[in-house]
């Protein structure tokens, strides 16, 4: 077996050592607000759920290799305390890929890909209409691990509203055949989760089975 010693590798190294056997990862395509009122999204592949109650969400934004700033998103999410995590499909991932273009900042995301803007509820940052699910997130930590190219910002959030497509939502559960999710791999590389195995669990007591 060939190994690596973390602490001196180049981030590039590390970032591909990540990505190659973090996967599939889950894509938050997240949206905020911009300081004129137009609405910025990202698609972030590091992503996860935290905590069930408190209902907390969190996500990983890397500074820019490009010019070593901070994404639009971090900046948005620092002067707001606010967010949309909208959930990326089969059926809107070219739109959320094409929403990933580096633009200008200030320049509306949805707009460039052809995406919806619709109000949220509980809070004034906008949703995307072709993600079947929500989650308006209010912010509960940032931590920066760092102000070099590469180097994250563990982003919290709290969500306090879920939005659900009645389509998808059947006996108290998301039938993820009918959500269709996708998922990031390395490089270019996608998931579809069209193959799904059942495996039962050997815990005692389950949520959901």
């Amino acid at each position: 077996m060939l190994t690596f010693n973390a602490l001196e590798n180049e981030f590039g190294d590390n970032y591909k050592f990540m990505i190659g056997s973090i996967l599939p990862r889950p894509i938050a395509f997240v949206t905020t607000t911009n300081e004129d009122g137009s609405t910025n999204a990202a698609p972030f592949s590091f992503f996860t759920g935290v905590s069930a109650k408190p209902f907390i969400v969190a996500f990983c934004p890397l500074i820019r290799t490009s010019n070593g700033e901070l994404k639009d998103t971090v900046k948005n999410i620092q002067r707001t305390k606010e967010f949309v995590i909208n959930f990326t499909t089969e059926d809107n991932a070219d739109l959320v890929n094409m929403a990933s273009a580096e633009l200008p900042y200030g320049e509306d995301e949805l707009k460039y890909a052809g995406l919806t803007p619709i109000d949220s509820i509980d809070i004034d940052v906008k949703r995307v209409k072709e993600s079947p699910i929500h989650f308006e997130c209010r912010l509960r930590d940032m931590i920066s691990y760092g102000d070099k190219p590469g180097a994250g910002t563990l982003i919290t959030g709290e969500v306090v509203r879920v939005h659900v497509d009645e389509n998808l939502y059947e006996s108290g559960r998301i039938n993820t055949q009918k959500f269709k999710p996708v998922g990031r791999g390395a490089g270019n590389d996608w998931f579809k989760t069209d193959s799904v195995i059942i495996k039962e669990r050997l815990m005692k007591a389950q949520i959901q089975k």
